[in-house]
């Protein structure tokens, strides 16, 4: 089973190994172009959003929980009980926090895939995309994305008459994919400045021991 903090880390065993470069085998239309910038310049314009998620891994399993969003680079997934996990982004870094014993493990903000969806100004297009498809009313677009520790596969999915994110999809070199849907999001919402920072009673933990 993939590991939750897989989910934006990818900082797992199984991505030790690196997949060649790819790149998108075709030129993309002028329709396709506009749209994903009309995209990029929608979402941009997004500053911040909550809502609730579901997580659907390799074998099935599936976990929900609570979102907050806020651009730039600031995000928080809280997921629900039994779990005491939640991973957090402060805009300098990204650390997965256990609320059963108050530790975290930290990790580098350019280490973490989704990062092209998080920054104040999305381009998509000035990212390595590999694929781009539309149909039934999404449009999927899949970047090849290389972090500190080996490459990962984004695929970013919109509606394309919202034009919002609803689904995006990691996979790894494994070949082990996660599946991350949003539902009953709000926009527009103000956050707390506490739900993106760690807690002074928090200790950190070295990520190279954890399993």
């Amino acid at each position: 089973m993939i590991r939750r903090d897989a989910l934006l880390l990818g900082l797992t065993a199984a991505l030790a190994s690196t997949l060649p470069a790819l790149a998108l085998d075709r030129a993309l239309s002028p329709e396709e172009q506009q749209l994903i910038t009309d995209i990029g310049a929608h979402n941009s314009a997004i500053r911040t959003m909550v809502g609730r998620f579901l997580q659907i891994d390799t074998n099935g399993g599936r976990t929900e929980g609570t979102f907050f969003l806020e651009r730039p680079d600031k995000i928080r997934f809280r997921y629900n009980p039994p779990s005491k996990e939640e991973i957090v982004s402060v805009g300098r870094g990204f650390y997965v926090l256990n609320r059963a014993d108050e530790t975290y493990y930290a990790y580098p903000q350019d280490s973490i895939p989704l990062r092209q969806f998080l920054g104040d100004k999305i381009d998509l297009l000035a990212a390595n995309v590999l694929d781009v498809t539309d149909a039934d009313g999404y449009l999927t677009v899949t970047l090849s994305d290389d972090t500190a520790a080996g490459t990962v596969q984004v695929s970013l999915i919109f509606d394309v008459a919202t034009m919002d994110l609803v689904q995006w999809s990691l996979v790894e070199p494994s070949g082990s994919e996660l599946t991350f849907s949003l539902y009953d999001v709000e926009k527009g919402v103000d956050i707390p400045r506490s739900y993106f920072s760690i807690p002074a009673t928090y200790k950190g933990l070295d990520p190279s021991t954890k399993r």
